[in-house]
Protein backbone atom coordinates (compact mmCIF):
# COMPACT_ATOMS: atom_id res chain seq x y z
CA UNK A 1 0.00 0.00 0.00
CA UNK A 2 2.88 2.45 0.82
CA UNK A 3 5.61 2.34 -2.09
CA UNK A 4 9.05 4.62 -1.32
CA UNK A 5 10.34 6.43 -4.24
CA UNK A 6 13.44 8.01 -2.92
CA UNK A 7 15.82 7.76 -0.44
CA UNK A 8 14.89 3.79 0.50
CA UNK A 9 16.35 3.80 3.56
CA UNK A 10 15.33 6.62 5.03
CA UNK A 11 12.15 5.96 4.76
CA UNK A 12 11.82 2.90 5.81
CA UNK A 13 12.88 3.96 9.55
CA UNK A 14 10.64 6.59 8.98
CA UNK A 15 7.28 3.88 8.23
CA UNK A 16 9.07 1.85 11.05
CA UNK A 17 8.90 4.59 13.71
CA UNK A 18 5.72 5.54 13.36
CA UNK A 19 3.35 2.63 12.24
CA UNK A 20 0.86 1.94 14.58
CA UNK A 21 0.39 5.86 15.65
CA UNK A 22 -2.36 7.63 15.00
CA UNK A 23 -1.72 11.35 13.71
CA UNK A 24 -3.29 14.40 13.81
CA UNK A 25 -4.53 16.00 10.35
CA UNK A 26 -3.93 19.65 9.67
CA UNK A 27 -4.60 21.37 6.52
CA UNK A 28 -3.42 24.69 5.43
CA UNK A 29 -5.96 26.65 3.07
CA UNK A 30 -4.80 29.81 1.25
CA UNK A 31 -5.32 31.11 -2.16
CA UNK A 32 -3.49 32.59 -4.92
CA UNK A 33 -4.99 34.79 -8.07
CA UNK A 34 -2.64 32.57 -10.28
CA UNK A 35 -5.54 30.43 -9.78
CA UNK A 36 -8.20 32.46 -11.99
CA UNK A 37 -5.83 32.35 -15.34
CA UNK A 38 -7.96 30.94 -17.85
CA UNK A 39 -6.60 27.29 -18.20
CA UNK A 40 -4.29 27.08 -15.17
CA UNK A 41 -6.13 24.20 -12.79
CA UNK A 42 -8.26 21.46 -13.76
CA UNK A 43 -9.39 22.41 -9.71
CA UNK A 44 -12.42 23.71 -10.73
CA UNK A 45 -14.24 24.17 -14.21
CA UNK A 46 -14.43 27.95 -14.07
CA UNK A 47 -12.26 30.63 -12.25
CA UNK A 48 -15.35 31.80 -10.47
CA UNK A 49 -15.53 28.06 -9.12
CA UNK A 50 -11.83 28.00 -8.77
CA UNK A 51 -12.32 30.85 -5.88
CA UNK A 52 -14.31 28.71 -3.84
CA UNK A 53 -12.42 25.24 -4.36
CA UNK A 54 -10.34 25.68 -0.89
CA UNK A 55 -13.48 26.49 1.21
CA UNK A 56 -15.89 23.97 -0.32
CA UNK A 57 -13.22 21.20 0.36
CA UNK A 58 -12.41 22.51 4.20
CA UNK A 59 -16.47 22.72 4.47
CA UNK A 60 -16.42 19.04 3.48
CA UNK A 61 -13.85 18.13 5.06
CA UNK A 62 -15.23 19.31 8.46
CA UNK A 63 -18.50 17.85 8.22
CA UNK A 64 -18.62 15.09 5.11
CA UNK A 65 -21.48 14.83 3.17
CA UNK A 66 -24.17 17.27 4.20
CA UNK A 67 -27.58 18.39 2.96
CA UNK A 68 -27.56 22.25 1.62
CA UNK A 69 -23.68 22.68 2.06
CA UNK A 70 -22.78 26.35 2.27
CA UNK A 71 -20.54 25.88 -0.35
CA UNK A 72 -20.52 22.42 -2.39
CA UNK A 73 -17.85 20.98 -4.49
CA UNK A 74 -17.02 22.85 -7.17
CA UNK A 75 -17.73 20.86 -10.38
CA UNK A 76 -14.76 19.71 -12.44
CA UNK A 77 -14.36 18.51 -15.67
CA UNK A 78 -13.77 15.13 -14.82
CA UNK A 79 -13.58 13.37 -11.51
CA UNK A 80 -14.46 13.93 -8.22
CA UNK A 81 -12.45 16.24 -5.39
CA UNK A 82 -9.56 14.16 -3.96
CA UNK A 83 -11.18 15.45 -0.21
CA UNK A 84 -13.30 12.90 -0.43
CA UNK A 85 -10.56 10.63 0.14
CA UNK A 86 -9.02 12.94 3.16
CA UNK A 87 -12.55 12.92 4.38
CA UNK A 88 -13.04 9.11 4.39
CA UNK A 89 -10.12 8.79 6.13
CA UNK A 90 -10.74 11.30 8.75
CA UNK A 91 -13.56 10.22 9.40
CA UNK A 92 -13.36 6.88 9.94
CA UNK A 93 -10.59 6.70 12.18
CA UNK A 94 -11.19 9.79 14.00
CA UNK A 95 -8.26 11.83 13.05
CA UNK A 96 -7.95 14.68 15.17
CA UNK A 97 -8.26 17.76 12.63
CA UNK A 98 -7.00 21.33 12.98
CA UNK A 99 -7.78 23.37 9.79
CA UNK A 100 -5.72 26.81 8.98
CA UNK A 101 -7.05 30.22 6.80
CA UNK A 102 -3.32 31.03 5.80
CA UNK A 103 -5.35 33.63 3.41
CA UNK A 104 -8.44 33.11 1.63
CA UNK A 105 -10.85 35.56 -0.62
CA UNK A 106 -13.79 34.85 1.42
CA UNK A 107 -14.31 33.61 5.03
CA UNK A 108 -14.72 29.79 5.27
CA UNK A 109 -17.98 28.09 6.27
CA UNK A 110 -16.61 25.92 8.74
CA UNK A 111 -14.27 27.05 12.24
CA UNK A 112 -10.72 27.21 11.25
CA UNK A 113 -7.10 28.81 12.65
CA UNK A 114 -7.45 32.22 11.52
CA UNK A 115 -3.61 33.12 10.77
CA UNK A 116 -4.47 36.39 9.70
CA UNK A 117 -3.04 36.25 6.36
CA UNK A 118 -3.75 37.14 2.82
CA UNK A 119 -4.04 35.45 0.01
CA UNK A 120 -1.43 35.96 -3.06
CA UNK A 121 -1.62 38.16 -5.92
CA UNK A 122 -0.99 36.52 -9.25
CA UNK A 123 2.51 35.45 -9.25
CA UNK A 124 3.38 37.18 -12.64
CA UNK A 125 3.31 40.42 -10.75
CA UNK A 126 6.82 39.65 -8.98
CA UNK A 127 5.22 41.00 -5.69
CA UNK A 128 2.51 38.52 -4.73
CA UNK A 129 2.55 38.67 -1.04
CA UNK A 130 3.57 41.98 1.67
CA UNK A 131 7.16 41.01 3.25
CA UNK A 132 5.68 41.85 6.54
CA UNK A 133 2.75 39.25 6.14
CA UNK A 134 4.84 36.35 5.09
CA UNK A 135 7.21 36.99 7.71
CA UNK A 136 3.63 36.80 10.12
CA UNK A 137 2.41 33.88 8.50
CA UNK A 138 6.31 31.92 8.88
CA UNK A 139 6.42 33.25 12.57
CA UNK A 140 2.52 31.76 13.29
CA UNK A 141 3.98 28.61 11.38
CA UNK A 142 6.78 27.82 13.48
CA UNK A 143 4.25 28.51 16.65
CA UNK A 144 2.01 26.41 15.54
CA UNK A 145 4.55 23.72 15.34
CA UNK A 146 5.37 23.27 18.27
CA UNK A 147 1.74 23.47 19.43
CA UNK A 148 0.75 20.73 16.95
CA UNK A 149 3.83 18.51 18.05
CA UNK A 150 2.82 19.52 21.69
CA UNK A 151 -1.11 18.20 21.22
CA UNK A 152 0.29 15.11 19.15
CA UNK A 153 0.29 12.45 21.45
CA UNK A 154 1.50 9.77 19.26
CA UNK A 155 4.22 12.44 17.74
CA UNK A 156 3.03 11.93 14.45
CA UNK A 157 1.83 15.04 12.34
CA UNK A 158 0.37 14.92 8.66
CA UNK A 159 0.36 18.35 6.67
CA UNK A 160 -1.99 18.92 4.04
CA UNK A 161 -3.14 21.82 1.50
CA UNK A 162 -5.41 23.29 -0.53
CA UNK A 163 -4.30 25.94 -3.04
CA UNK A 164 -5.52 26.27 -6.57
CA UNK A 165 -3.06 26.77 -8.68
CA UNK A 166 -0.15 26.09 -6.31
CA UNK A 167 1.59 24.01 -8.56
CA UNK A 168 2.59 26.93 -10.60
CA UNK A 169 3.57 28.79 -7.29
CA UNK A 170 5.60 26.27 -6.98
CA UNK A 171 7.12 26.14 -9.35
CA UNK A 172 8.34 29.28 -9.19
CA UNK A 173 9.90 29.35 -5.61
CA UNK A 174 11.64 26.29 -6.87
CA UNK A 175 13.22 28.32 -9.68
CA UNK A 176 13.90 31.04 -7.50
CA UNK A 177 15.73 28.40 -5.15
CA UNK A 178 17.56 27.58 -8.22
CA UNK A 179 16.11 24.34 -8.27
CA UNK A 180 15.61 23.75 -12.25
CA UNK A 181 12.03 22.24 -12.09
CA UNK A 182 10.57 23.82 -15.48
CA UNK A 183 8.78 20.17 -16.99
CA UNK A 184 8.92 18.50 -13.68
CA UNK A 185 6.32 19.56 -11.69
CA UNK A 186 2.78 18.06 -11.76
CA UNK A 187 -1.13 19.61 -12.45
CA UNK A 188 -4.12 19.12 -11.80
CA UNK A 189 -4.79 18.10 -15.56
CA UNK A 190 -3.80 15.08 -17.80
CA UNK A 191 -1.26 16.54 -18.98
CA UNK A 192 0.86 19.02 -17.45
CA UNK A 193 0.24 22.70 -18.71
CA UNK A 194 4.48 22.99 -18.49
CA UNK A 195 4.69 26.02 -20.94
CA UNK A 196 1.83 27.93 -19.69
CA UNK A 197 3.17 27.77 -15.75
CA UNK A 198 7.04 28.36 -17.37
CA UNK A 199 6.12 31.58 -18.93
CA UNK A 200 3.87 32.89 -15.89
CA UNK A 201 6.82 31.86 -14.14
CA UNK A 202 9.27 33.86 -16.63
CA UNK A 203 7.21 37.17 -15.70
CA UNK A 204 7.12 36.97 -12.45
CA UNK A 205 11.08 36.28 -11.65
CA UNK A 206 11.88 38.95 -14.38
CA UNK A 207 9.49 41.85 -12.69
CA UNK A 208 10.82 40.37 -9.05
CA UNK A 209 14.21 41.32 -10.34
CA UNK A 210 15.35 37.44 -9.97
CA UNK A 211 16.72 36.89 -13.66
CA UNK A 212 19.47 39.45 -14.89
CA UNK A 213 19.24 40.10 -18.43
CA UNK A 214 19.71 37.78 -21.35
CA UNK A 215 17.71 35.57 -24.14
CA UNK A 216 15.29 32.87 -23.13
CA UNK A 217 15.62 30.07 -25.62
CA UNK A 218 12.61 28.05 -26.99
CA UNK A 219 12.96 24.33 -26.31
CA UNK A 220 10.72 23.10 -29.14
CA UNK A 221 11.17 19.19 -27.76
CA UNK A 222 10.04 20.07 -24.36
CA UNK A 223 7.55 22.79 -25.34
CA UNK A 224 8.98 24.83 -22.37
CA UNK A 225 10.99 28.03 -22.24
CA UNK A 226 14.84 26.94 -21.29
CA UNK A 227 15.51 28.52 -18.10
CA UNK A 228 19.45 28.02 -18.56
CA UNK A 229 19.76 30.94 -20.88
CA UNK A 230 19.52 33.38 -17.54
CA UNK A 231 21.05 33.54 -14.40
CA UNK A 232 19.14 34.34 -10.84
CA UNK A 233 20.31 37.34 -9.24
CA UNK A 234 21.86 36.02 -6.17
CA UNK A 235 20.93 38.75 -4.08
CA UNK A 236 17.38 38.35 -3.90
CA UNK A 237 18.02 34.95 -2.82
CA UNK A 238 16.28 35.14 0.63
CA UNK A 239 13.73 32.26 0.70
CA UNK A 240 11.07 34.55 2.59
CA UNK A 241 11.97 37.54 -0.21
CA UNK A 242 11.43 34.19 -2.80
CA UNK A 243 7.69 33.45 -1.26
CA UNK A 244 6.62 37.44 -0.92
CA UNK A 245 7.55 37.65 -4.65
CA UNK A 246 6.64 34.74 -6.13
CA UNK A 247 4.93 32.25 -3.99
CA UNK A 248 1.35 31.87 -1.73
CA UNK A 249 0.64 32.18 1.74
CA UNK A 250 0.13 27.73 2.48
CA UNK A 251 4.13 27.74 1.55
CA UNK A 252 5.52 29.56 4.51
CA UNK A 253 2.94 28.49 6.96
CA UNK A 254 3.72 24.84 6.19
CA UNK A 255 7.45 25.24 6.02
CA UNK A 256 7.44 26.80 9.79
CA UNK A 257 5.04 24.29 11.33
CA UNK A 258 7.33 21.26 9.72
CA UNK A 259 10.17 23.24 10.96
CA UNK A 260 9.30 23.66 14.30
CA UNK A 261 7.28 20.18 14.72
CA UNK A 262 10.08 18.17 12.94
CA UNK A 263 12.42 18.76 16.12
CA UNK A 264 10.19 16.42 18.50
CA UNK A 265 7.63 14.79 15.83
CA UNK A 266 7.21 12.68 12.85
CA UNK A 267 6.30 15.04 9.70
CA UNK A 268 4.67 14.29 6.71
CA UNK A 269 4.10 16.55 3.84
CA UNK A 270 1.21 15.49 2.45
CA UNK A 271 1.38 16.52 -1.04
CA UNK A 272 3.29 15.90 -4.59
CA UNK A 273 5.12 19.39 -6.20
CA UNK A 274 3.49 21.67 -4.07
CA UNK A 275 5.42 19.63 -0.96
CA UNK A 276 8.22 18.93 -2.56
CA UNK A 277 8.42 22.95 -2.89
CA UNK A 278 7.68 23.07 0.53
CA UNK A 279 10.52 20.98 1.58
CA UNK A 280 13.16 23.10 -0.86
CA UNK A 281 11.49 25.65 1.03
CA UNK A 282 12.27 25.04 4.34
CA UNK A 283 15.78 23.72 4.12
CA UNK A 284 16.50 27.35 2.63
CA UNK A 285 15.00 28.92 5.42
CA UNK A 286 16.63 26.76 7.91
CA UNK A 287 20.24 27.67 6.40
CA UNK A 288 19.30 31.57 5.76
CA UNK A 289 18.02 31.67 9.48
CA UNK A 290 20.01 29.07 11.37
CA UNK A 291 16.93 27.32 12.23
CA UNK A 292 17.31 24.06 14.57
CA UNK A 293 14.90 21.34 12.86
CA UNK A 294 15.64 17.44 12.13
CA UNK A 295 15.26 16.66 8.56
CA UNK A 296 15.36 12.81 9.34
CA UNK A 297 11.49 13.09 10.86
CA UNK A 298 10.46 14.60 7.49
CA UNK A 299 8.46 12.51 4.68
CA UNK A 300 6.88 13.73 1.52
CA UNK A 301 3.73 11.32 1.57
CA UNK A 302 1.51 11.57 -2.23
CA UNK A 303 -0.35 9.06 -4.30
CA UNK A 304 0.14 6.85 -7.09
CA UNK A 305 -0.97 8.61 -9.64
CA UNK A 306 1.22 12.03 -8.85
CA UNK A 307 4.15 9.69 -9.47
CA UNK A 308 3.18 7.73 -11.99
CA UNK A 309 2.09 11.02 -13.86
CA UNK A 310 4.03 10.88 -16.84
CA UNK A 311 3.76 14.18 -17.78
CA UNK A 312 5.59 15.47 -15.21
CA UNK A 313 8.76 14.43 -13.18
CA UNK A 314 8.12 14.28 -9.76
CA UNK A 315 10.85 11.41 -8.64
CA UNK A 316 13.06 13.17 -10.40
CA UNK A 317 12.25 16.65 -8.70
CA UNK A 318 12.41 14.72 -5.27
CA UNK A 319 15.92 13.94 -6.31
CA UNK A 320 16.94 17.66 -6.85
CA UNK A 321 15.00 19.08 -4.08
CA UNK A 322 17.17 16.85 -1.58
CA UNK A 323 17.27 14.05 0.97
CA UNK A 324 13.70 13.74 1.76
CA UNK A 325 12.06 10.19 1.29
CA UNK A 326 9.06 10.42 -1.25
CA UNK A 327 6.11 7.93 -0.22
CA UNK A 328 3.19 7.27 -2.32
CA UNK A 329 0.15 5.52 -1.65
CA UNK A 330 -0.34 2.47 -4.21
CA UNK A 331 -4.10 3.03 -4.05
CA UNK A 332 -5.96 2.49 -7.20
CA UNK A 333 -9.71 3.60 -8.54
CA UNK A 334 -9.84 0.53 -11.44
CA UNK A 335 -11.90 -1.21 -9.95
CA UNK A 336 -14.33 1.73 -8.51
CA UNK A 337 -17.88 1.25 -9.42
CA UNK A 338 -17.88 5.49 -9.70
CA UNK A 339 -16.71 7.19 -12.77
CA UNK A 340 -15.83 9.79 -10.83
CA UNK A 341 -13.03 7.74 -9.02
CA UNK A 342 -11.94 5.95 -12.56
CA UNK A 343 -11.08 9.02 -13.53
CA UNK A 344 -8.09 9.42 -11.43
CA UNK A 345 -6.89 6.37 -13.17
CA UNK A 346 -6.83 8.48 -16.40
CA UNK A 347 -4.76 11.13 -15.06
CA UNK A 348 -7.26 13.98 -13.80
CA UNK A 349 -7.30 15.38 -10.34
CA UNK A 350 -4.64 13.04 -8.81
CA UNK A 351 -3.97 14.74 -5.33
CA UNK A 352 -5.19 17.72 -3.05
CA UNK A 353 -6.36 18.19 0.55
CA UNK A 354 -3.77 15.61 1.84
CA UNK A 355 -5.31 12.82 0.33
CA UNK A 356 -2.23 11.12 -0.35
CA UNK A 357 -0.91 11.58 3.20
CA UNK A 358 -4.40 10.36 4.52
CA UNK A 359 -4.33 7.14 2.65
CA UNK A 360 -0.87 6.18 3.13
CA UNK A 361 -1.92 7.10 7.16
CA UNK A 362 -4.98 4.65 6.74
CA UNK A 363 -2.33 1.86 6.33
CA UNK A 364 0.02 3.16 8.57
CA UNK A 365 -1.80 3.75 11.52
CA UNK A 366 -4.91 1.22 11.56
CA UNK A 367 -3.17 -1.22 8.45
CA UNK A 368 -5.80 -0.47 5.86
CA UNK A 369 -4.92 -2.38 2.55
CA UNK A 370 -6.77 -1.47 -0.96
CA UNK A 371 -9.87 -3.13 -0.50
CA UNK A 372 -10.26 -1.54 2.63
CA UNK A 373 -9.50 1.97 1.80
CA UNK A 374 -11.45 1.97 -1.54
CA UNK A 375 -14.74 0.81 0.24
CA UNK A 376 -14.61 3.54 2.74
CA UNK A 377 -14.29 5.78 -0.27
CA UNK A 378 -16.69 4.51 -1.87
CA UNK A 379 -19.13 4.77 1.31
CA UNK A 380 -18.41 7.93 1.08
CA UNK A 381 -19.29 8.68 -2.17
CA UNK A 382 -22.71 6.95 -2.12
CA UNK A 383 -23.31 9.16 0.86
CA UNK A 384 -22.55 12.22 -1.14
CA UNK A 385 -24.10 11.32 -4.16
CA UNK A 386 -27.47 10.22 -2.56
Amino acid sequence: MIKIYTQTEQGHRWLQQYRGRQPIFACVLGFTETGLIEGISAAGRTPQDRQFTAIADAEFLDRGPAPDPKYPLPPLHAGASPVLISRAVVEALSLPLYLFNAGLPQPPSVPTIDLGGAWARCLTSGNALEMAKVRHLFDLGLIWGEKLAAVSSEGLIVIGECVVGGTTTALAVLTALGISAAGKVNSSHVTCNHAQKWALVQTGLERAGFWRQGEWQIDTDAGIVNPKSKILNPKFLDPLQVVAAVGDPMQVVVAGIAIAASCTSGVMLAGGTQMLAVYALIQAIAKEYSLAWQPENIVVGTTRWVVDDSSGDTVGLAQMVGSVPLLATQLSFATSRYVQLQAYEQGYVKEGMGAGGCAIAAHLYAGWNQAELLQAVEALVERYCA
